[in-house]
């Protein structure tokens, strides 16, 4: 079932308005496209999936008022389009998109449009807690020398598992988003070596965004947290250290398999 649209709204006929959606005047959809529940398409909202393309609008994504989306894309349920954005790729998860073309910019909060204040790691060795089920982010002992300075952090202690291998991320492009993804049991400690990074954890209701800047500062990651790395600065080097070896099968890379595994373990 499609909902009634206004008249002054341009829809072909292979175009699904789901019953909630919320349609201002004067978007033009066009092609093969799908509107999710609860979403929210402004003013001047131009939808054009073409001859050949697809576009899919998740539930409670919102588009701002004249922002185009073309082509096949998807744009995941409560992200956020801005006013005016040109897209082109798909929109991640709770994420949110500006410029021509759309890159992201921040993350939502919840199901709101709202971005997230990075949360600070202590000013001294230790531990912070988040909202994040189970994420953490420590800072580890720093020693500042003439000679050079030093940071330290011992497996099983400061870091808090025995790391069975670790990898190293770098000449990451700004407007590109690493991780997007799960594991469904190993645990992952993010250190940003040089330069800065911001990452976004999620346990499938709590988003928080933490800002890597410093080698003192790590973050752990636990099972079943949802992990994003962005905002990475020209120079930026991110070691992580993980307590599994490879297997591409912990990996969990669908947001919506994510969020069942996740209400499975409430």
């Amino acid at each position: 079932m499609t909902r009634a649209v206004p008249d002054n709204m341009l829809v072909s006929s292979r175009a699904g308005v789901a019953t909630t959606a919320l349609l201002a005047p004067g978007v033009v959809i066009n092609g093969d496209c799908s509107v999710g529940e609860q979403c929210q398409i402004d003013a001047g909202v131009i939808l054009d999936a073409g001859k050949e393309g697809k576009i899919v609008l998740e539930d409670g994504a919102h588009v701002q008022a004249g922002a185009v989306i073309a082509g096949t894309v998807v744009i995941a349920r409560h992200s956020l389009v801005h006013a005016g954005a040109v897209v082109t790729r798909d929109v991640p998860p709770h994420s949110v998109v500006a410029g021509n073309p759309a890159q992201i910019i921040g993350y939502t909060v919840g199901d709101s449009a709202g971005l997230n204040a990075p949360s600070q790691a202590p000013s001294a060795p230790g531990t912070a807690t988040s909202s994040v089920r189970g994420v953490t982010l420590r800072r580890l002992p720093k020693i500042l020398d003439l000679r050079g300075n030093l940071t330290v952090g011992e497996f099983g202690r400061s870091v808090p598992f025995e790391a069975k291998r670790y990898f190293m991320v770098f000449g990451v492009p700004n407007a590109e988003v690493r991780g997007e993804h799960a594991h469904r049991t190993c645990h992952q400690f993010l250190v940003c070596a040089r330069g800065s990074l911001a990452v976004v954890a999620d346990d499938g209701v709590n988003r928080e965004e933490f800002r890597l800047d410093d080698p003192s500062i790590g973050i752990h990651l636990p099972p079943l947290t949802w992990g994003v790395q962005y905002k990475y600065s020209p120079d930026a080097v991110l070691m992580v250290f993980a307590s599994e070896f490879y297997d591409a099968e912990e990996y969990i890379r669908d947001y919506a398999e994510f969020i069942q595994l996740v209400e499975k373990e409430r």
